[in-house]
C-alpha cells in the first residue's frame, strides 16, 4: 500500500488554523472527496460534528467543497461519531463525514469519513483522495451544484437505535447512574436514552461552550465522574469521550473500569447468551489479565496493532464479533459498525441485570496485571528496537517474568519515541523490568 501524506489512522487530525485544519484546505479537501466519491456514482454525503468551536467553519468549508463537486449534503449538527456511521445508513447516503478531534482539547479538529455501510472507507478511497487534492480544483457547472439540507431529527433517530440495542424486556429503573459527556457530541443524546429507559440520571459535562470539549471532564478525565458517583451514591457512571465513540466506567465503589474490563464483561455475556460469534480482538496494549480470563472461558483471544482501526479489520478477517482497546473504545459487529461509548454502556447495564451483579462484581472475574510504561526519547532516523543489546535486555525481562508477565516495545506513531510496556503479577516487578530495558535504551540514545 502507498504511504499516505495526509490520512492517519483515524482520518486527517491536526491543530486547528495549521497546515491541513484550515479552510482552504478543508474546502479542498471536501471537492477532492467529492470528486472520488461522485465517480463511484455517489450523489449524496451526510456531515457531522462534534461541539469544538471551529465545527461551523470546517463544516461550511466542507459543505462547499462537496457542493463544488456535485454532491448533495445532509447536515446532522452535533452527534456522536457512531452516529453519523448509523445515520449514514439509514438515510442511504453513499459517505459520512465526522468533523471531530475524538478526545483531543477544543483547539485541535479533524475530519474522517465513513463508508455506505458504517465502516470506515477503504485504504484505496484515502489514497484516490489525496491523488485529487493534488490538482487543481474546479467547479462542476451551475446547474450541478450539491444541494445543502439539514436533518431536524438526527438526534431523535439515533437515540432511538441506542434503545433499541437493549433487550425490550429489561427496565434501568433500579438504577441511579452519573452520566458525563466531556461537553461533546452525547450532551443531548446519551442522558436522554438513559432516562427514557428508565435510569434516574445525574449528568455532567453536558454544557458544551465551543472551547470546554473533554477540558477535565469525560473518558480522559476520570475525576469528575468518579467524585459525582460517591457523592450521589449513584450504582456506577458513564464517562464518554468528546466524539462519543469510547467510553470508561466507575462502579459504585468509585473504581475505574476501562475498556479492556469491559469488553470482558461483554464478551462474558455473550458467550452465555450464545452470541458471541468467535473470539476476542484486543491490541498490542491489552492487559494480560484480559487475555488469560477470556482463555479461562475457553475464548480465543487476538491481539492487533494499537488502533480501533486494526481491532477492526482483525475481527471482519476472523469473522468475529467483539474486540476494542483498554482506552474504551468497544466494538461488538453483531449491534453496530464502530465503536460506540453509549451502545457499549447499554451492553454492560444488560449483563448487570441479566446477571443481577453489580459493575464491582461483574469486574471480579478478571483480575488486572499492573502494566508500567516508560517513554524513552531517541534520536529520529535510528531504531534502538532492533539493538542486539535492547533485544538481549527484552529476552532476560521475559526469561524472569515467564508466562506470568508481558514486554512490549514500540515507536510512537507522533512523536520520536520508545514506549517501553512490561506487565507483571505485581507492581515490583512490572516497574523493575520496565526501568530495566529502559535503561539499556537511554544508553543507547545519548
Amino acid at each position: 500500500m502507498s504511504s499516505r501524506k495526509y490520512f492517519g489512522t483515524d482520518g486527517i487530525r491536526g491543530k486547528v488554523g495549521e497546515s491541513v485544519i484550515n479552510p482552504e484546505f478543508v474546502t479542498k479537501l471536501g471537492w477532492a472527496a467529492g470528486k472520488v466519491l461522485a465517480g463511484q456514482g455517489t450523489n449524496k454525503v451526510m456531515i457531522g460534528k462534534d461541539t469544538r468551536i471551529s465545527g461551523y467553519m470546517l463544516e461550511s468549508c466542507l459543505e462547499a467543497g462537496l457542493s463544488a463537486a456535485g454532491i448533495n449534503i445532509g447536515l446532522l449538527g452535533p452527534m456522536p461519531t457512531p452516529a453519523i456511521a448509523y445515520l449514514t445508513k439509514t438515510f442511504r447516503s453513499e459517505a459520512g463525514i465526522v468533523i471531530s478531534a475524538s478526545h483531543n482539547p477544543f483547539y485541535d479538529n479533524g475530519i474522517k469519513f465513513f463508508s455506505a455501510d458504517g465502516y470506515k472507507l477503504d485504504d484505496d478511497i484515502e489514497l484516490a483522495i489525496e491523488a485529487e487534492m493534488e490538482k487543481p480544483m474546479v467547479c462542476v457547472a451551475s446547474d450541478k451544484l450539491g444541494k445543502a439540507y439539514r436533518i431536524e431529527d438526527a438526534a431523535g433517530r439515533y437515540i432511538e437505535f441506542c434503545k433499541g440495542t437493549f433487550p425490550s424486556e429489561l427496565s434501568l429503573k433500579s438504577l441511579k447512574i452519573v452520566v458525563d459527556c466531556a461537553h461533546g457530541a452525547t450532551y443531548h443524546i446519551a442522558p436522554n436514552v438513559l432516562s427514557e429507559l428508565g435510569a434516574e440520571v445525574i449528568e455532567i459535562g453536558t454544557k458544551p461552550d465551543g472551547l470546554n470539549i473533554n477540558h477535565q471532564v469525560g473518558a480522559t478525565a476520570m475525576k469528575a465522574v468518579r467524585e459525582a458517583v460517591l457523592e450521589h451514591q449513584a450504582d456506577l457512571g458513564f464517562a464518554l469521550d468528546g466524539d462519543g465513540d469510547r467510553i470508561m466506567m466507575v462502579d459504585h465503589k468509585g473504581n475505574i473500569v476501562d475498556g479492556d474490563q469491559l469488553i470482558y464483561i461483554i464478551a462474558r455475556d455473550s458467550l452465555k447468551s450464545g452470541r458471541l460469534n468467535g473470539g476476542v480482538v484486543g491490541t498490542l496494549m491489552s492487559n494480560l489479565g484480559l487475555e488469560i480470563a477470556l482463555n479461562k472461558l475457553g475464548v480465543a483471544f487476538l491481539r492487533s496493532k494499537v488502533g480501533d482501526r486494526y481491532v477492526m479489520e482483525m475481527l471482519l478477517e476472523r469473522g468475529w464479533a467483539i474486540g476494542g482497546e483498554n482506552s474504551g473504545h468497544v466494538l461488538n459487529l453483531n449491534v453496530t459498525s464502530t465503536g460506540d461509548g453509549i451502545v457499549a454502556g447499554l451492553q454492560v447495564l444488560t449483563a448487570m441485570l441479566r446477571a443481577d451483579m453489580s459493575l464491582f462484581e461483574l469486574c471480579q472475574g478478571m483480575d488486572m496485571y499492573p502494566q508500567t510504561l516508560i517513554n524513552v526519547r531517541f534520536t529520529e532516523g535510528a531504531d534502538p528496537i532492533e539493538h542486539p543489546e535492547v533485544k538481549a535486555a527484552v529476552v532476560e525481562a521475559e526469561k524472569q517474568l515467564g508466562k506470568t508477565g508481558r514486554v512490549l516495545l514500540r515507536k510512537s506513531g507522533t512523536e520520536p519515541l520508545i514506549r517501553v510496556m512490561v506487565e507483571a503479577e505485581n507492581n515490583e516487578d512490572s516497574t523493575k523490568w520496565a526501568e530495566y530495558i529502559a535503561d539499556v535504551v537511554r544508553k543507547l540514545t545519548k
